[in-house]
């Protein structure tokens, strides 16, 4: 299969399998990454999900530009839709995502990986949304995300130029969190450890408070703030937060 899904202690990882084509994203590849975000989400104990490309070469070099000729623009809208509804998945998924980018991390690639909470990255990884080189542009929600993970000015330059950047330059300016030397996975999942341990519901609303401002004014945002605190307030693992720090103790937390 294409599109790996399996378990890692409490975390799923998912792989894109295709490192021939540098695995690229295909029609049918986005509904196959559709299906197991669906499976994770149904997944009971998981912690976070981490994405990686097989192979040294690529985590995802974009999509499969044969499939994209000779379409109309009916299709072609649909299309692009279909791409941003299966990334939106990801961005909801009820727990943190991790893109472990090693590679290639082009269009589709760079586009996926922007729905992830988070993104490390391996000294050979390159990112780009290159599109423009072929008279297009990113569709995929590279032209909405991406601004929001670097600021306008930078992702601008990125998407009109279709210019790529390396590894270093990508941590220097805020594209991944972790720039990694050793193994990719294994610093993966020390990440993922440094939050997995907390309630899910509480890390929820934190998620959704920061997502859901950006596209707020301030008094809106500080409302959402608001409502999302109070909710948190409510949960028992607030309660269980609090005591232990009372009693100091370490909090068991059990994301209800």
């Amino acid at each position: 299969m294409p599109v790996k899904l399996e378990r890692k202690d409490e975390f799923a990882l998912l792989t894109l399998d295709r490192p021939a084509a540098l695995n690229a994203l295909s029609f049918a590849i986005l509904a196959e990454i559709a299906a197991r975000l669906d499976e994770v989400a149904a997944m009971p104990g998981i912690r976070a999900l981490f994405l990686t490309g097989a192979g040294e070469k690529a985590f995802c070099a974009g999509a499969d530009i044969k499939e994209l000729r000779g379409r109309s623009l009916h299709d072609q809208r649909c299309g692009a839709e279909f791409g941003q509804a299966v990334f939106a998945r990801l961005d909801r998924l009820p727990v943190p995502s991790v893109a472990l980018v090693n590679g290639y991390a082009f269009g589709g690639g760079l586009e996926f990986a922007l729905a992830a909470t988070f993104r490390l990255c391996s000294a050979n990884a390159v990112f780009g949304l290159p599109e423009v080189k072929l008279g297009l542009i990113p569709g995929y929600g590279g032209t909405q995300r991406l601004p929001r993970v670097i600021g306008e000015p930078r992702a601008l330059e990125m998407i009109l130029t279709g210019r790529s950047v390396k590894a270093d330059e990508a941590e220097r300016i805020g594209l991944v969190h972790r720039l990694v030397t050793g193994d990719l996975l294994e610093a993966g999942l020390d990440f993922a450890r440094g939050f997995s341990g907390y309630s899910l519901p509480v890390l929820e609303f934190a998620r959704r408070a920061v997502q859901r401002g950006g596209d707020l004014t301030l008094h809106e945002g500080l409302q959402l703030e608001a409502e999302l605190s109070t909710l948190a307030y409510r949960t028992q693992d607030a309660e269980e937060g609090m005591a232990a720090f009372e009693e100091k103790r370490k909090p068991e937390f059990r994301d209800g």
